[in-house]
C-alpha cells in the first residue's frame, strides 16, 4: 500500500508557495509519498484530476492549497482524508498525522 499526499496548488497562490518550504519534508517524515500538482501544469493535473474531482466534484469547497491523502494514487484511488489551506509547519504535521491516525483504527 502506497500512501501519498497530493498537493493541489496554484503558482500564483502565496500561501501555497509559503507552505512549499516544508510541506514535502513533513509528508516524507511521516512516510508519505509527496505529489505536487500545480493547476498550471496541465499534464500533471490531468493525471491526478480524478482524485481531486472524487473529493470535490465541482471544486467549490477546496482550499488553497488542498492536500489530499490517499492510497494508491496511480491505481484505484482511496481517499483517506485531507488538509485544506495554509498552516504553520507544526500544525500541518499534526493535521496530517490526524488523517493518518483516523485510518489506522
Amino acid at each position: 500500500m502506497t500512501l501519498a499526499v497530493i498537493k493541489f496548488s496554484s503558482e500564483d497562490c502565496g500561501i501555497c508557495h509559503k507552505m512549499s518550504f516544508y510541506d514535502q519534508k513533513v509528508a516524507q517524515e511521516l512516510g508519505l509519498e509527496f505529489i505536487d500538482v500545480k493547476m498550471q501544469d496541465t499534464a500533471t493535473y490531468r493525471k491526478y484530476r480524478k482524485v481531486l474531482l472524487t473529493q470535490y466534484p465541482d471544486k467549490s469547497e477546496m482550499g488553497w492549497p488542498t492536500y489530499i491523502v490517499c492510497d494508491s494514487p496511480e491505481e484505484e484511488v482511496k481517499i483517506l482524508g485531507e488538509v485544506k489551506g495554509g498552516h504553520p509547519k507544526g500544525e500541518f504535521r499534526t493535521r496530517l498525522q490526524s488523517v493518518l491516525g483516523e485510518n489506522n483504527n
